[in-house]
């Protein structure tokens, strides 16, 4: 770090490392960061961090990403590391007792990490294939097994500190043990990077921030991190659309101010003065795909449609497959959100022959609902557009976003797979206005094209 071609090379390196890791770093904002390097003691590593997060992090989700690629671009140490009070040759008993001191101890201590580091070292390396070696974590943790030591510690800080309680102790040594397991995992990555490069290990281990998580790929634990960002995006979709019929309505003729105003043009009415339209909530209409292929995609996008209901005057959901059914009680007030979608599949008749039909369903939802869209509705579509080459039913669709206030459609699908097989993104798209949302940040960035 103290050469400055160096550093300007690692800066550049790891601004481009987040923004690859789907971190929104503008070049101004890389430029903040490379002027705090030039107030602040390059040597102290841990500030330098801070440095960096205070002039790049804008949101709490995006730090653990942050925190990851800055130990791969500015490593603790380099090359081997030891153990300074942990002889080479010490015995797997003796590494654990020392193992099991320092889970009982802090894991702010430098003596924890420098623990941790040279276990990698001793035991992370494997022969991956033939004549090949690799570095992995899991055969440090099965060497030392930390989880068989709780017993063990947890009687010693019972008996060390009396009066402790149990449960605290037990959350305690579960942290350490936590710490102790991403220390290694964190030098595991660093010798990885050393041989085959940081640009290769920070594209392979960096989960995107949850807002850049793809609806169509998100795990479960992904999926409940998601549900949080569900509340405020229902809020900021309400007003928007508010906002929009109330720009988008006119009001009736006051026809007392257009003729008190025409007295100034000798009575010809030049200028017509409306009333004010009367504010009013919107109606909203969802028409979810829930097959199979974008389970993950309606999952989130129903948890949304039960947020909206406190937003709208009157909400009403929609789920089909190749047939459509209403399943707006599903969402009733008091009802538990994923036993609604659990029950989806059982309750609501949307499936005659399990392939999606967007022609049959438009048709099958103006035939059964005539009255669920009207002036005062805005109609919101989601869905991938594959309709297995069935008959598109165009018109059908065209007068139902005709009939409504507004009418949107969110593809989760990239743009790059539209009219590809058999989607028909850009027929509908041209019907209805179809956006690419794949994510919550997609999402928030349809949403505030509404204003």
């Amino acid at each position: 770090m103290t050469a400055p071609a160096s550093l300007v090379d690692r800066h550049v390196g790891f601004v481009h490392a987040l923004r690859e890791a789907g971190l929104p770093v503008s070049p101004a904002e890389g430029l903040d960061a490379a002027h705090a390097l030039m107030v602040i003691d390059l040597a102290e590593r841990e500030t330098l961090r801070e440095a960096y997060a205070a002039t790049l992090v804008k949101r709490p989700a995006h730090r653990p990403g942050f925190d990851l690629l800055f130990d791969l671009w500015f490593p603790p140490v380099t090359g081997p590391a030891a153990s300074a009070d942990i002889p080479g040759d010490a015995a797997l008993p003796e590494l654990r007792e020392r193992l099991a001191e320092l889970l009982m101890g802090d894991p702010a201590d430098p003596a924890f990490r420098e623990f941790a580091r040279a276990m990698a070292g001793r035991f992370g390396q494997v022969q991956a294939a033939p004549g090949r070696q690799s570095w992995f974590s899991f055969p440090v943790l099965r060497a030392l097994s930390p989880e068989t030591l709780v017993a063990r510690m947890l009687a010693a800080m019972l008996d060390e500190r009396g009066g402790l309680p149990e449960k605290v102790a037990r959350r305690h040594i579960s942290r350490t043990i936590e710490a102790f397991t991403d220390a290694v995992a964190s030098d595991i990555r660093r010798r990885i990077a050393e041989e085959s490069g940081v640009e290769k290990i920070a594209r392979s281990t960096v989960r995107p921030p949850i807002d850049r998580v793809d609806f169509l790929r998100a795990t479960k634990e992904e999926l409940a991190r998601l549900r949080r960002e569900v509340y405020p995006l229902a809020r900021r979709l309400a007003t928007r659309l508010s906002i929009r019929q109330k720009r988008g309505r006119r009001g009736r003729l006051d026809f007392r101010r257009t003729v008190r105003a025409s007295l100034s043009t000798g009575g010809v009415p030049l200028t017509t003065h409306l009333r004010p339209p009367r504010p009013h909530r919107p109606e909203l209409v969802v028409l979810c795909d829930a097959s199979d292929s974008v389970s993950t995609f309606s999952h989130f996008t129903l948890l949304l449609t039960f947020a909206l209901r406190e937003q709208f005057t009157k909400v009403r959901a929609f789920a089909f497959v190749d047939t459509v059914d209403e399943i707006t009680d599903l969402f009733a007030p008091g009802a538990d959100v994923l036993d609604a979608i659990g029950r989806l599949t059982d309750e609501a008749d949307i499936v005659r022959f399990g392939r999606t039909d967007y022609g049959h369903v438009f048709e099958r939802f103006a035939e059964r609902f005539p009255d669920a869209v009207g002036p005062r509705t805005s109609l919101l579509i989601l869905g991938d557009a594959r309709s297995n080459y069935q008959v598109p039913a165009l018109g059908t669709l065209k007068r139902l976003a005709g009939q409504a206030r507004h009418a949107y459609w969110l593809n989760p699908e990239p743009r790059a797979q539209w009219d590809t097989g058999d989607s028909l993104a850009t027929a509908y798209g041209s019907v209805v206005p179809m956006h690419e949302c794949r994510n919550v940040a997609q999402l928030a960035a349809f949403v505030e094209t509404l204003a």
